[in-house]
C-alpha cells in the first residue's frame, strides 16, 4: 500500500533532526539533502544505459549502505561514492558535496561512525524508493527536497535561511511572468542570477507548457551544489548552475557581453554592502549601469536589478524580490529609478507582507520587468498585497488565497479599491516625482471604526455606519427596516431588544431564502465535482486534480454576494492540504482500494503494540455511518445512558460525602467498601437512610459497570463488522465514501461555516452598533450625579462633612 507523502516528509524532518545534535541547520541540511540526492540518483539510474546521471559502479546507495558501521565510513563516502559521482558527472563536483569527514561538525571516532550510519539508516526505508519515480508526476523526492529545505531554513535562524526563497512567492513570480500562456520550447531560456538552492528558477520551470532551458547562478559553493542536486532531482538535469558572483564575475557570457535570456527571475541578498567586491562600478566591461548611474555602494539593490535588465532579451520578461527601500530611496537610487520608469521597463511593483524572507523580517516588493512593448507602456500597474497572509511559526506565509487574488488582479489589470491601481506615469512623474512608495497611490489600510460624537450625545445610530452594511441589505431589502428604524433625521435605533438581534436575522425569510440559494449553488459544484472526482483512477496526477477542481469553484463562486470566491477557495486547499492530497497520492498509486492496516507503536521498553487498525483512504467512521448506522446508534443510546447514571452516582458522592453523609464512613467510595459496610449496618433501623444511599449507589455502578460491558462488546462487534466489511467494498462504494462521505461533505461543512460567520458578522455589527450609543451623555452625566450624591449621603452618615 502506498504511504502518506506527508507522513513521508514528517518522518524524515523528525529522524534527521533527532541526529542533528549541535549542529547548525544550516550545515546539517547539506549532509541531509546529499544523502536525499545519493538516494534518489541511485534509484533512478543506476544500471540505467544513457542516463542523464551517471552512478558508477561502487558509487550507489547500496554501496553506501555497506560501509554503515565501519570506523572510517566518513573517508569511504568522501573517496567511494562523492568522488567518483563527481568525475563521472559534468554537472557536479566534490565541492558540491560537505565533507562527510569533518571531525568539526560531525563529531570524532565512534560519534561520527555512529551518526552517519544512523542517516544511512533513515535513508533505507522502504517508503523512500525513487525507482520509476519522476519529480513532476508522483514528485515524493523533489517535494521532500522542498520540504526538507524549508524546515532548514526556518531553523538556521538569521542570515543562513537565505539560500530559500518561500515556494509561495517562488508560485507568484512564475506566474506573474505569463510563461505558462507562451509559445516555449527547449530553446527558451530561464535565468536566475542568485539562484540559492534553485527553487524560484524550478517554479519558472514547472510553469512552462514545455521543457525549458535553465541556468542559474550561486555565489555561495555549497548552496551552488544544492542547487545542482535540486535540478537533477526534479528531471532538470541538464541545467546550467555555475557558481560565482553574478556581479563581479558573471558566468554566462555571449562572447564579450552578458548572455541575454527570454525570462529572469531572481531574490538577490537585500541592500547588500558588498555589492562591488571584484567589481569596478565605474569601469563595468558589460555596461550594465550604462545610461542609469551607478547604484550606491553600500545598497546593491538596483545593481541586481540592472545586471536582470542587460541579461533580458529585447522581449524578454523579468522578476525580482527587492526591499521597499528601492520604491523611494533618494539620491543615486532615485536618478536610476527615474531613468528605469521613463524606458518603460517596469510593468509593476507588487507589495508583500512583512517577514515572509527568511533572514530578514522587513517587507519587499517583486518588480515586474517587460521589454516588450516597453516604449508604449504609459503606467505602472501597482498592487498592495501587504495584508494577505497568515502566521506560520516565527513568519509569515502567503496562503493559497493570497497567491491566487495577486495572480488574477495582475493579469486583469484592473483596478481594486484598496488593493490595486494602473498608475499613469503622467502621476508618477509630475505629482510623486518618480517616488513609487506604494502608499503615495493605493490607500490599503483599513478604515477605522469611527466614533459619532452627536450619537454619543443624543442617542442613535448613525447613518454612515447602516450605509456601510448596504451589502447585506442589498441581499436582504426588507431587513433592515423590520431591524432598525429612523429615530431623527441621519439616525436610527433598532426596533427589537438587543437580545433578539441574532435570532431575528436567522430567522428572517429572505436570509433563510438567501442560505438556501448558497446551499443550492453549492450542490451544483458538488454534483459537478462529484462526477469528476469519481472519474479518477490510478495514475491520475493530483496537482492537476486540485487545480482542475478549484478553479472551477473560484469560477462558481465568482459575482455571488457577499460570498468571497477567495474564502472559499481557501477553505479548498486547506482541507486539500490536510486531507485529501494524501488521499489523492494513494488513489493516483493504488487506485479505488480501501486497505486497511495494523496500527503498531513501540513502547518504551522496545516492545510493540497493536493500537488496532485504520484506513486512509475511507477511515472507520465512514463506513460505520453507511452501513452500521442502526449498530452506532444503539452505542450511542448506551452512551448516552452511561452519561446519565454516571452523573447521578457523582452527584450522590458529592451529597454523601460529607462528616454526616452516608459515605462518611468509607476511606473509599468503591464496591468492596460499600457492600463491607451494608454488612456492618444489617439490621440497625437508626442506619436505614445510610443502608438506601449505601443500595443506591450500589444499583448505579452495577448499571454503570452493565453499560460498560454491553457498549464494550457492542463496540469490539462493529468494529468487527466494520473490519469485515472492506474486503467486500466495490469500487463504486469506496467512491461514494471517499468522494461523497468525506471529501464533499467535508469541503461543505467548511463552505456552511463560512456563511455562518459572515450571518454572525451583521448580527454582531448591529448588536455593537446598538449598544455603543444606546447611552447618551445626558444618561451618564444623570447616574454620575445619583452616584456622587449616594456618596455624598454615607460620608454624612459616618460623620465626614464634604
Amino acid at each position: 500500500m502506498a504511504i502518506k507523502k506527508s507522513e513521508i516528509y514528517r518522518s524524515l524532518w523528525a529522524s534527521c533532526d533527532a541526529l542533528r545534535g549541535g549542529m547548525d541547520a544550516s550545515q546539517y541540511k547539506d549532509y541531509v539533502l546529499s544523502l536525499l540526492f545519493i538516494k534518489y540518483i541511485s534509484d533512478k539510474y543506476a544500471g540505467e544505459p544513457y542516463a542523464p546521471i551517471t552512478v558508477p559502479d561502487g558509487a550507489s546507495f547500496a554501496d553506501m549502505v555497506a560501509l554503515k558501521g565501519k570506523p572510517d565510513i566518513g573517508d569511504q563516502i568522501n573517496k567511494k561514492i562523492i568522488a567518483p559521482l563527481a568525475s563521472e558527472n559534468q554537472q557536479l563536483s566534490q565541492a558540491d558535496f560537505p565533507d562527510f569527514n569533518d571531525s568539526v561538525k560531525l563529531g570524532d571516532g565512534k560519534e561520527k561512525a555512529d551518526r552517519l550510519t544512523n542517516l544511512i539508516a533513515i535513508f533505507e526505508s522502504p517508503s523512500l524508493d525513487f525507482k520509476g519515480n519522476r519529480a513532476d508526476g508522483d514528485d515524493i523526492l523533489g517535494d521532500a527536497y522542498e520540504y526538507l529545505m524549508r524546515h532548514f531554513a526556518t531553523e538556521s535562524g538569521k542570515s543562513k535561511g537565505q539560500f530559500y526563497t518561500p515556494s509561495e512567492v517562488s508560485r507568484v513570480m512564475s506566474q506573474l511572468l505569463g510563461i505558462k500562456d507562451a509559445a516555449t520550447s527547449s530553446q527558451t531560456t530561464v535565468y536566475d542570477p542568485t539562484c540559492g538552492s534553485g527553487s524560484l528558477l524550478l517554479k519558472v520551470g514547472d510553469q512552462a507548457g514545455t521543457s525549458v532551458t535553465l541556468y542559474g547562478q550561486e555565489k555561495d559553493a555549497a548552496t551552488s551544489g544544492l542547487a545542482r542536486m535540486n535540478m537533477i532531482l526534479h528531471d532538470y538535469p541538464t541545467a546550467e548552475i555555475r557558481q560565482g558572483n553574478s556581479l563581479a564575475d558573471p558566468k554566462f557570457l555571449d562572447g564579450e557581453g552578458l548572455k541575454t535570456f527570454d525570462y529572469v527571475v531572481a531574490n538577490p541578498p537585500f541592500s547588500d554592502k558588498r555589492w562591488t567586491t571584484g567589481l569596478d562600478p565605474a569601469n563595468d566591461p558589460y555596461e550594465r549601469f550604462k545610461g542609469y548611474g551607478t547604484p550606491p555602494a553600500k545598497q546593491g539593490d538596483y545593481a541586481y536589478l540592472l545586471h536582470i535588465i542587460r541579461s533580458l532579451k529585447s522581449t524578454g520578461k523579468g522578476a525580482c524580490i527587492l526591499p521597499h527601500g528601492v520604491l523611494f530611496r533618494g539620491n543615486a537610487e532615485a536618478e536610476i529609478r527615474r531613468k528605469l520608469v521613463r524606458k518603460g521597463y517596469i510593468r509593476a511593483i507588487i507589495g508583500l507582507p512583512a517577514n515572509l524572507f527568511y533572514g530578514t523580517g522587513i517587507p519587499a516588493c517583486i518588480v515586474v520587468i517587460d521589454k516588450e512593448g516597453a516604449h508604449a507602456r504609459k503606467g505602472i500597474f501597482m498592487i498592495d498585497a501587504s495584508q494577505g497572509f497568515i502566521k506560520d511559526g516565527p513568519k509569515n506565509r502567503l496562503r493559497s488565497q493570497d497567491i491566487h487574488r495577486i495572480v488574477d488582479t495582475f493579469w486583469k489589470g484592473k483596478d481594486v479599491p484598496g488593493y490595486a491601481r494602473m498608475v499613469p506615469l503622467e502621476e508618477i512623474e509630475k505629482k510623486n516625482d518618480f517616488n513609487l512608495n506604494l502608499p503615495r497611490y493605493i490607500d490599503s489600510q483599513k478604515e477605522e471604526d469611527r466614533q459619532d460624537i452627536e450619537g454619543h450625545l443624543r442617542g442613535g445610530i448613525p447613518a454612515a455606519d447602516v450605509d456601510a452594511l448596504q451589502p447585506y441589505w442589498d441581499v436582504y431589502p426588507t431587513m433592515k427596516q423590520d431591524l432598525i428604524g429612523e429615530c431623527r433625521p441621519g439616525y436610527f435605533e433598532l426596533k427589537i431588544d438587543k437580545t433578539d438581534v441574532r435570532p431575528t436575522i436567522f430567522a428572517h425569510p429572505e436570509f433563510v431564502a438567501f442560505r438556501e440559494a448558497m446551499r443550492a449553488h453549492y450542490d451544483q459544484w458538488r454534483e459537478r465535482t462529484a462526477s469528476y472526482l469519481m472519474g479518477l483512477d490510478a495514475g491520475c496526477d493530483p496537482k492537476q486534480v486540485i487545480f482542475d477542481i478549484s478553479e472551477d469553484s473560484l469560477a462558481h463562486y465568482t459575482g455571488k454576494p457577499l460570498v468571497d470566491k477567495y474564502d472559499i477557495y481557501q477553505h479548498l486547499m486547506d482541507y486539500w492540504s490536510e486531507t485529501m492530497q494524501d488521499d489523492c497520492y494513494l488513489l493516483a498509486a493504488d487506485g479505488w482500494k480501501a486497505e486497511t492496516y495494523r496500527i503498531i507503536e513501540e513502547g518504551k521498553n522496545g516492545k510493540q503494540k497493536d493500537k488496532g487498525w485504520a484506513c486512509d483512504l475511507v477511515p472507520k467512521e465512514y463506513v460505520v455511518a453507511r452501513f452500521f448506522a442502526d449498530e452506532q446508534a444503539k452505542i450511542d443510546r448506551m452512551a448516552r445512558e452511561l452519561e446519565i447514571v454516571e452523573a447521578e452516582k457523582t452527584d450522590l458522592e458529592e451529597e454523601q460525602g460529607g462528616e454526616d453523609g452516608a459515605f462518611a464512613e468509607l476511606e473509599k467510595v468503591n464496591k468492596g467498601n460499600v457492600n463491607a459496610r451494608l454488612k456492618e449496618i444489617k439490621g440497625d433501623t437508626d442506619a436505614a437512610e445510610e443502608e438506601a444511599a449505601l443500595r443506591n449507589w450500589l444499583k448505579l455502578f452495577n448499571s454503570e459497570s452493565d453499560l460498560k460491558k454491553r457498549i464494550k462488546e457492542a463496540e469490539v462487534a462493529l468494529d468487527k463488522a466494520a473490519y469485515d466489511k472492506y474486503p467486500e467494498l466495490t469500487a463504486d462504494e469506496i467512491k461514494a465514501l471517499a468522494v461523497d462521505d468525506k471529501w464533499l461533505a467535508s469541503v461543505q461543512a467548511m463552505i456552511e461555516d463560512e456563511m455562518d460567520r459572515i450571518s454572525h458578522s451583521l448580527a454582531e455589527r448591529v448588536k455593537v452598533l446598538a449598544e455603543r450609543y444606546e447611552i447618551t451623555l445626558p444618561d451618564i452625566t444623570a447616574r454620575v450625579a445619583n452616584l456622587e450624591s449616594k456618596v455624598d449621603q454615607h460620608l454624612e452618615r459616618m460623620g465626614f462633612a464634604w
